[in-house]
């Protein structure tokens, strides 16, 4: 009790709660609050000490509170926990605990990631085929701003029992940034599942720049395919301008063309799409056909195919709804910009079945950044009363030892340190000369003579 005591005293900041504003009167928190600094210290720290790491919650209660906060919002995570194990927290706790918890692993990641960027280690040796997918999903922040959050999708590519092409194994990596960190931040995951080994590589997505740039940057040598979707989708809109330019198509017309595409390859589609932009010339046409005709190189479907590399990025789309949005793009929910990337590493950890290990590790980042923070108050605190101690010592020591004066040795200063005499109130000016008769005995003899 003595430690508990004097780390409470000394402690600083530490991981004290504060008061749940909002609570209901009947609802009781799991965790002390409304005490003053000094005893929401040792409260703290009594409850590291016994493993209740935020505000009283069992270990095993937090995770689960935390683990449910990742797939539901904070409020339903909230009730849930109270049906399943009967504890009562608020609203403001589990956000609390769920960000921190995120905080602490996105950490560990961006050290993680400076680790391999200065020390390039060799990568596991994994799968010998695999498929890299990028995509992007726009999320609501406050103040009504979208923004792109990046997705990563990795999978291990081989082919079913009816010899059917599948990517299975799949891992997920997203992250809020811009597209030069994506990539740096992205080595984490792609170091873990070894795709720098493995044999060869497909990258399926769209063909947007900053994808193109990703492949570059992890797997150079990879084979790029644009998605078979993404070029359909494409040749319809030729299609419907087309016809909105006075054009008749046949009904089965995209039908045809997009069997054509992907079973003999872009280069009859191509020149009948040309075709019908000589013909029907409008800009809209021209610029989806100059996207169509850059791109001529990564749509060779039927080679993809009878390599058996996937011609579609369906991976990567389900993963923006399964891991970004049925998280993050609920009815009415704004993210403050610094929450977005904690959430997602959680995100990542539960799509991915890495949780155990997502949580071991972040828990011991947060004991570990409050020990510091502990270590590093009190330091302040030491340094703070030793500068108090040394100005209230020399204040002490001039005060109690004041220079006395020396006393005056010759006539002449003590002459001229005499006060001076001032005139009585009697005096005239105009009788300068009047002075008073003399008291000595031989002037009183004097005037009695006279008498």
């Amino acid at each position: 009790m003595c430690d508990v005591w004097q780390a409470a005293v000394g402690a600083g900041r530490a991981d004290a709660l504060p008061a749940n504003n909002g609570r209901g009167s009947s609802e009781t928190d799991a965790h002390v609050w409304g005490l003053p600094c000094l005893w929401s210290r040792l409260f703290s720290r009594l409850y590291e000490e016994l493993g209740l790491v935020s505000g009283g919650l069992t270990p095993r209660g937090e995770e689960t509170l935390v683990r449910l906060a990742s797939w539901m919002p904070f409020e339903q995570a909230r009730e849930l926990l109270q049906d399943l194990l009967g504890m009562q927290v608020s609203k403001a706790t589990a956000h609390r605990a769920t960000l921190q918890t995120g905080e602490a692993a996105l950490a560990l990641c961006e050290a993680e990631e400076e680790r391999l960027k200065q020390e390039a280690p060799q990568a596991p040796d994994e799968a010998d085929k695999q498929a890299m997918s990028g995509d992007g999903a726009f999320v609501h922040l406050v103040g009504g701003e979208w923004v792109e959050v990046k997705t990563l999708v990795l999978g291990e590519v081989t082919r079913t029992k009816r010899a059917e092409i599948c990517t299975q194994h799949l891992s997920y990596f997203s992250r809020l940034c811009d597209a030069a960190s994506f990539e740096e931040a992205a080595l984490v995951e792609t170091q873990r599942r070894g795709l720098e080994r493995a044999i060869a590589v497909c990258a399926v997505q769209d063909g947007a720049e900053w994808l193109q740039g990703m492949v570059d940057y992890h797997r150079a040598d990879a084979v790029r395919i644009l998605d078979f979707a993404h070029a359909a989708e494409y040749v319809n809109e030729i299609g419907q301008a087309v016809q909105a330019a006075g054009g008749r198509l046949p009904a089965a017309w995209l039908k045809g063309v997009l069997h054509r595409l992907k079973h003999q390859g872009p280069q009859r589609v191509l020149k009948h799409l040309a075709w019908l932009v000589a013909r029907y010339p409008n800009p809209t046409i021209q610029e989806k056909l100059t996207y169509l005709q850059k791109r001529e190189a990564h749509m060779q479907y039927p080679t993809y195919q009878e390599a058996g590399w996937p011609i579609g990025s369906g991976s990567v789309e389900s993963a923006n709804k399964m891991v970004v949005e049925a998280r993050l793009k609920g009815a009415g929910m704004r993210w403050g910009r610094h929450n977005v990337n904690p959430m997602l590493v959680l995100r990542n950890a539960v799509c991915n079945r890495r949780w155990h290990e997502t949580w071991t590790t972040a828990v011991a980042q947060r004991r570990a950044l409050r020990t510091s923070q502990r270590q590093a108050d009190s330091q302040q605190r030491l340094t703070s009363a030793c500068w108090t101690l040394a100005f209230w010592g020399a204040r002490v020591y001039r005060l109690s030892h004041t220079a006395v004066q020396a006393a005056p040795s010759t006539p002449a200063v003590a002459f001229k340190e005499q006060p001076v005499r001032h005139l009585g109130s009697g005096y005239s000016w105009r009788n300068p000369f009047l002075r008073r008769p003399p008291s000595t005995p031989a002037g009183l003899e004097a005037v009695s003579a006279k008498k």
